[in-house]
């Protein structure tokens, strides 16, 4: 029997929550909860025309999720996917750009066309299964991200090829609200959408927001605070959505270079920057590729912070986050070293 677990919340800003659906006000703020791309959203801003600016914000949401869903006929997604060409919207065509960038510069590792094997496992349908070895094999000569080749914003896939922008569509998005949550003089907001959060300036008294990265060990507790300002803190983790057999974890991460689960040493990649797009995609190919090559990542980048969690339990994180990383949990963690 496939035993399915699923933890949502990979991530969770130390904020309240309140009003399902609606908008609250409490000095000065207005709250919202919604459910959109498959997981629970809260936005919280600091705003005159707060609650205004949530229903605009809530709107902007539903409008990209329609546009890259891979499971809306009308998408994009799911028009490239069923063997049309088109011309892409600007959302899409920037966010699949930064998908190729981030392809290119990890050698593969993240790689948006390992959709039909992600699917193949049943974590796009929620009837997990491990696939046959001949199977993976054959979905695996159409994964090549190298072969998606848009001409302006025009686009059709190779035969058989299929991708999904789900490892960036988060990040894209809480990039859109921080953008107009600012253009409308908006100086504190912070969101989550399932396990992104990111946040607009300082919290309202001028210090830091905390932001706790769950213990991938015991997803109900946190494993350290990260205090932040102007960014986004995004995380990949092997908790997230797996199942079980015969004592087994299998996750979604795909390692797109053997369409089997990543098994490179990792558990959970945290990364911090200012734009929650290169932060969600980073944090799936930084997870794909394992400790050292992430770290010779960051070392030739050095954009954006990190924290690593090993699967021997040890805690990594880069030189920028000191002073603002708290460790909660009883593992050691350093400093990553200089190279």
């Amino acid at each position: 029997m496939l035993k399915r677990l699923i933890v949502s919340a990979v991530i969770s800003a130390l904020i309240l929550c309140t009003g399902c659906g609606k908008s609250e006000t409490t000095d000065s703020s207005f709250s919202r909860d919604i459910f959109a791309m498959d997981t629970y959203m809260n936005m919280k801003v600091w705003a005159a025309d707060g609650d205004s600016l949530l229903d605009t914000a809530a709107k902007r949401i539903n409008e990209l999720e329609n546009t890259l869903s891979v499971t809306k006929d009308t998408s994009d997604i799911a028009k490239l996917n069923n063997g049309g060409t088109i011309t892409l919207s600007n959302d899409s065509s920037l966010i699949l750009r930064t998908a190729l960038d981030i392809g290119g510069q990890t050698d593969g590792a993240l790689d948006i066309s390992v959709y039909p094997i992600t699917k193949a496992w049943g974590f796009t349908t929620g009837e997990n299964r491990i696939p046959y070895e001949d199977e993976i094999k054959s979905l695996l000569e159409k994964v090549d991200f190298r072969k998606i080749t848009p001409e302006r914003n025009v686009l059709s896939l190779p035969d058989g090829m299929q991708i999904d922008l789900g490892a960036l569509a988060k990040g894209y998005t809480s990039d859109t609200l921080m953008q107009l949550f600012r253009d409308s003089g908006a100086e504190s907001a912070i969101v989550t959408l399932g396990g992104n959060v990111q946040a607009l300036g300082h919290r309202p008294d001028g210090t830091d927001w905390k932001v706790g990265i769950v213990d991938p060990f015991s997803p109900t507790e946190n494993l350290c605070i990260i205090e932040i300002a102007d960014k986004a803190v995004i995380t990949s983790g092997n908790y997230e959505r797996y199942f079980e057999e015969n004592g087994k974890r299998y996750h979604h991460i795909i390692d797109p270079a053997d369409g089997y689960p990543a098994d490179n040493g990792l558990v959970s990649v945290t990364v911090i920057g200012d734009s929650g797009l290169m932060c969600d995609a980073l944090s799936t190919a930084l997870f794909v590729l394992g400790e050292d090559k992430a770290i010779s990542y960051y070392n030739t980048h050095r954009d954006f912070d990190m924290v690593l969690v090993t699967d021997d339990k040890r805690i990594l994180y880069t030189k920028g986050l000191e002073g603002k990383f708290t460790n909660l949990s009883k593992y050691a963690a350093k400093v990553i070293s200089d190279e």
